[in-house]
Parts: C-alpha cells; sequence; structure tokens
C-alpha cells in the first residue's frame, strides 16, 4: 500500500475501504507501531501541545485545578507540559512562557489565583492564546472559573437556615480574587438576612492561620458559627475550638470551602463547599482550543458549587 493510505487509515479518514482498514491495523498491531509526534507536528505545522503554568501547588484547589487541566488536554488530544513557578514575578512568568514558546506550545493555560499573578499575565505578551483559570474572571480576556461568590452564599445561608446569626469568616489572604469573592459572599448573604457581618478574621489558606483564628474566636462567645474560606484553615479552626472547649457543632458550626478528601474524616466531618475542578479543566481546555482554532472563544458560565453537610454543623444553642 501507498503510505498516504497508511497516513489516511491513521488519520481516521472515513473513505477507506475496510479490508484496506483492518489490513492497516493488523501491521500496526503486528508492528507496535506509533505515530512520530514530532514529525506530524513538522508536517502539519501543529505540536499538538498545551502549556500549563502553575502557581501555589503546595494548596489543595490550585493542584487539584492543575490536575483537572492535564486530565482536559489528554482528552481532547493534546499532550500538556507543564511549569510551576516558586514566585509569581514579571521575570519567572515571562521565563515559564519562554520556555513553553521554545518547546512548541499552541496554547497557554495559567492557574493564577493572586492579584501579582494576574497583573503578571495582562502584562503579557506571548504569542499564542493565554487562558487564566481561579482568579479574577474581569481582569484577563479569556477567563473559567468557579462561582465562588455563589459558594460563600450557599455556605452561610445553610448556617442561617439552622437559625445562626453570630457567624464570623475567616477569609483567605485578601490579594486573592477568590478570597475576596468568597467574603462578598459572606457578606451578600448576611445582609440579606438583614444582619450586619461582623468583622472578619484574615488568614493565609493554611491551617495554622485558621488555628490562630479560631484561638480568637473561640473567645468570643456570643459567636456560634464559623465559615472558613478554605477546608485546611476550617481544619485549623477545629483543633483550636476543642483547645478552647468549645463543642463543634453543640458550641459552634464550622463550614469550610472545597471539600478536601479528608473532610469526610475529621471529627466531626466538616461541612463544606465542593468544587467540581473537573469541569474547571473541560472549560479551561475549551477556551484555549477554541482560541488555538481561530473560532471567538465563547464567554463561558461559571462552575456552579455544591454544599456538602456533614456533622460539623448544626442548630445554635438554646440560650
Amino acid at each position: 500500500m501507498s503510505h498516504q493510505t497508511v497516513s489516511r487509515v491513521i488519520n481516521g479518514a472515513p473513505s477507506i475501504r475496510r479490508e484496506t482498514r483492518e489490513r492497516v491495523l493488523e501491521a500496526i498491531r503486528r508492528l507496535d507501531y506509533r505515530p512520530n509526534t514530532a514529525a506530524r507536528a513538522l508536517v502539519r505545522g501543529r505540536s499538538g501541545m498545551i502549556g500549563i503554568i502553575g502557581t501555589a501547588r503546595t494548596l489543595f484547589g490550585p493542584t487539584s485545578i492543575h490536575r483537572s487541566v492535564e486530565d482536559a488536554a489528554r482528552a481532547a488530544g493534546y499532550f500538556a507540559t507543564s511549569v510551576s513557578l516558586s514566585e509569581v514575578t514579571v521575570r519567572a512568568l515571562s521565563d515559564a512562557t519562554e520556555h513553553l514558546m521554545r518547546v512548541g506550545v499552541e496554547g497557554v493555560v495559567m492557574i493564577a489565583g493572586n492579584d501579582e499573578a494576574l497583573e503578571v499575565v495582562r502584562m503579557t505578551r506571548s504569542g499564542v492564546p493565554f487562558v487564566v483559570v481561579e482568579g479574577d474572571l474581569s481582569r484577563a480576556s479569556v477567563t473559567v472559573g468557579v462561582d465562588q461568590v455563589l459558594g460563600a452564599r450557599m455556605a452561610t445561608d445553610h448556617l442561617l437556615d439552622l437559625g445562626h446569626r453570630e457567624i464570623v469568616h475567616v477569609s483567605g489572604p485578601l490579594n486573592w480574587a477568590e478570597a475576596r469573592a468568597r467574603l462578598e459572599g459572606w457578606r451578600q448573604a448576611m445582609s440579606a438576612a438583614g444582619l450586619r457581618p461582623p468583622e472578619p478574621v484574615e488568614g493565609d489558606w493554611r491551617a495554622h492561620s485558621g488555628y490562630a483564628a479560631g484561638l480568637r474566636i473561640g473567645a468570643m462567645r456570643g459567636t456560634t458559627a464559623v465559615f472558613a474560606a478554605n477546608d485546611q484553615m476550617a481544619i485549623g479552626v477545629l483543633r483550636a475550638l476543642h483547645e478552647r472547649g468549645r463543642r463543634v457543632p453543640h458550641d459552634v458550626s464550622v463550614v469550610g470551602f472545597d471539600d478536601v478528601p479528608e473532610a469526610p474524616f475529621l471529627i466531626p466531618p466538616l461541612t463544606t463547599i465542593q468544587q467540581d475542578f473537573d469541569a474547571v479543566g473541560r472549560r479551561a481546555i475549551t477556551a484555549v482550543t477554541q482560541a488555538i482554532d481561530d473560532t471567538v472563544p465563547q464567554r463561558l458560565p461559571l462552575v456552579i458549587p455544591k454544599l456538602v453537610v456533614r456533622q460539623s454543623t448544626a442548630p445554635p444553642p438554646a440560650t
């Protein structure tokens, strides 16, 4: 057979006779043949590669999104190559982008959470489509993400529905778009219930900062509920309240955000907001492939989070 016929079989052309296709496929199996992706990229002028730039890889949310983007890229027929930044600076992002351009990526997905990362992305001119995941959806041209405000409202409304009125929020660092969005959702829910939100306690996403916040909250005798901006800080709050002699959920209810794998196994199991990271990854790849194909990227809707109720929340103690 001609190499053109073999190529058409490998690329799934529909106009090949059944007998011919079966002979080619049998030869491929017998020879254990695999297409040379580098050679195909030269012929087509396309690499079939998508670059991923990650930040904050020690945090559950960004790490989960990074994995979901890699999985979605493979499912869409692309190879994913990643660069993780230990610090987010113009130089670091420029170097990462240059590295990805040298290996021939057709588009880049940036997992950016804090303001510094978003500002660096806004200033970067890469020459290939650039999609931002997890950041402020108003500050980049092509972005995807979860409805963080809605998730925070779900968490706060759950506590309000149980009868709580003194609900303290342990926020993430306020130079992160997600932290500000979750803070805003908590404030919206409190205001909609006719309540004045108390002063939030700012953390840094880590359990230690949640523990420090929990020690402060444990001394506030009027507080009956805590909404922590992520599960790691909620874990710290649980430990601190225990040390303060405040029982969860009998004295104080606690809600987290993210639904980490350990959440169902804590004492008590943690009520939290679940984010569909797989949906975020799929939407990121949809956006970047649309841009690669010169299709005007559609403004994709925010992913809707889900409230997962467990045993860390209950009605407030009777007064």
